[in-house]
């Protein structure tokens, strides 16, 4: 069995729950999907060097300690073509690296600078904190196809999600956004071209009991795994 050297870039905690939740997916990957994956937990401090993975999560329970860091982890699996899972603030930060590296935007996070002039992320006009919502697939993206359905619903545990007036920028610099809940807000993005690049508001590390890793979940695992297999990987970190 092939496995996968991943980072888990986020900063563990207790008492973050889909933090808990990893090591029981992780098992249940190697025995329910026959997907091996060595995970190493990376806090966003820390977080540079990541060319040697074969894939990088970057898990929820921000504010992370290091806004910088997360950016950088982003732009590292985006730029080397590593497979990459951003959930909750993962996603947020990965639209951050996007608008300031690709689209050379000086924006902000109001969760981390509330007070800057130019906010990519804003407050959410309700909180998703512990509710589930229905999130509907574009036909034909990597995230329906990953799913195996045009509608799903999740579970959310945020507060924070992107600025509309920024979608337009971003689509047209190649991202593309193909979850929306019935309000038409933006709750997924994957980046065209790359082997592996799916961002989620919402958290799949949440789904059922652990036992049957989410859809999203198991993707990037396979994805981590085939990489690992060529011989297109780095030397280890």
């Amino acid at each position: 069995m092939t496995t996968a050297r991943i980072a888990l870039v986020g900063d563990k905690s207790p008492s973050v729950r889909s933090h808990a939740r990893i090591p029981v997916l992780l098992e249940a990957l190697r025995e329910r999907d026959g997907l091996a994956l060595d995970a190493y937990w990376i806090p966003t401090t820390e977080a540079t060097g990541l060319e040697g993975f074969d894939g990088v999560w970057m898990v929820p329970g921000s504010p992370y300690r290091s806004e910088a860091g997360a950016v950088d982890a982003a732009r590292t699996a985006r730029e080397h073509g590593i497979p990459f899972l951003g959930t909750c603030g993962g996603f947020q930060h990965t639209l951050l690296e996007y608008a300031r590296n690709v689209l050379g935007l000086s924006v902000a996070h109001a969760e981390n600078d509330p007070g800057a002039e130019d906010l990519l992320l804003l407050p959410l006009a309700c909180s998703l904190a512990g509710h589930e919502d229905a999130v509907r697939l574009t036909p034909g993206s990597l995230a329906e196809k990953v799913v195996g359905a045009e509608r799903t619903v999740e579970r959310y545990s945020c507060a924070f999600g992107l600025n509309a007036d920024y979608v337009p920028a971003l689509e047209a610099a190649g991202l593309r956004f193909t979850g929306h809940d019935e309000a038409g807000l933006v709750r997924v993005l994957e980046l065209p071209g790359h082997p592996f690049f799916l961002a989620t508001l919402f958290q799949p590390e949440l789904a059922g009991d652990g036992s049957r890793p989410h859809p999203a979940i198991v993707a990037f695992a396979s994805a981590c795994v085939t990489r690992a297999a060529s011989s297109l990987r780095p030397s280890a970190r």
